[in-house]
């Protein structure tokens, strides 16, 4: 039997600052494609609301003021030649942007990832679901986190596809930290989890180092693809962004919860790892075998409604 090696790249990609044309910025993205595609990737991950600066870090009372960050169609002419490229080198992507529609002439705005074939082809779309924040404007902090305010919660679950050889899972930054986010991929038999992050090294509402913050960055991660048997392949904007100071610690995680590969500093940067998805598997069936050792009718606790922390 043929073992299912995907060699995957964590495509961190530097800060991207307030003005800086999306043609500059998909021009980056393009340069770490092409690292990927000859280290002979077949699939690169980028980070999330990787074409703009992370916008809701500002406050803007008129919603439709920020209308300019979102995409409203995908691909579009500004990031059509990184499918362009992508189809001449034959690898895929997953790309984390903000969305805009319109339904029933009513506006929706979400924070949103896409899976994109060797064929350009997207074949899933995820929508954040576990948005942090707030939705109020707090001008004593020293930068806002209001993706309450520019976002809806995502109305798409947790999809898992069959893609790139095996079963492909997304999802975003703050939905890294919940359990929930792996073990509903988990019970669809995910085998690669790509999620992208902006996350800053600092809380100003928590008094925790950046060595915490990294630690517990990865920890979440680790944990979710140890527990679902699971590579997870997560991927930062890095860098001083707009003033503010975003970590790095782009990663590929093994399904045993080891880190395989990942990246040195916080600029644009690829690491790669070959990932065997076979060695998912052998959890699957013993450990985690989720058929046999879940306990779904003693598990009635978790969806009762939480207690609120005041």
């Amino acid at each position: 039997m043929m073992e299912r090696v995907l060699r995957i790249a964590a495509a961190q990609m530097g800060p991207v600052n307030s003005g800086e044309p999306r043609s500059a910025t998909v021009g980056r993205m393009m340069g770490l494609l092409d690292q990927a595609a000859d280290e002979g990737c077949t699939l690169a991950v980028f980070p999330e609301l990787a074409l703009t600066t992370f916008f809701p870090r500002v406050y803007l009372a008129d919603l439709a003021d920020a209308d300019g960050f979102y995409e409203h169609d995908m691909p579009n002419a500004d990031v059509q030649p990184l499918f362009d490229l992508a189809r001449r080198r034959r690898i895929g992507f997953s790309l984390g942007y903000a969305e805009i529609t319109t339904d029933d002439e009513a506006t929706h705005r979400y924070n949103t990832q896409i899976l994109v074939d060797p064929d350009v082809g997207i074949v899933a779309k995820y929508r954040k679901v576990h948005l942090p924040g707030h939705t109020d404007y707090r001008p004593a902090d020293p930068f806002q986190n209001l993706e309450k305010y520019y976002f809806e919660v995502g109305n798409l679950g947790f999809p898992v596809v069959d893609a790139f050889g095996g079963r492909v899972g997304m999802c975003i930054c703050n939905d890294r930290r919940w359990p929930e986010t792996y073990r509903m991929m988990g019970l669809n038999g995910v085998e690669i989890i790509v999620l992208g992050y902006t996350t800053p090294l600092h809380n100003p509402r928590a008094e925790q180092s950046a060595e915490l913050r990294m630690f517990q960055s990865r920890l979440c991660m680790q944990a979710g693809a140890y527990q679902n048997s699971t590579f997870v392949v997560g991927v930062a904007k890095a860098g001083r962004e707009d003033g503010v100071d975003l970590m790095g610690g782009s990663c590929i995680i093994h399904p045993d919860g080891r880190v395989i590969a990942e990246t040195s500093g916080v600029d644009d940067e690829i690491a790669v790892a070959d990932c065997n998805l076979d060695d998912c598997l052998n959890g699957k069936a013993e450990e985690f075998n989720f058929e046999r050792n879940r306990r779904p009718e003693l598990y009635g606790g978790l969806l009762a409604p939480h207690r609120s922390i005041r």
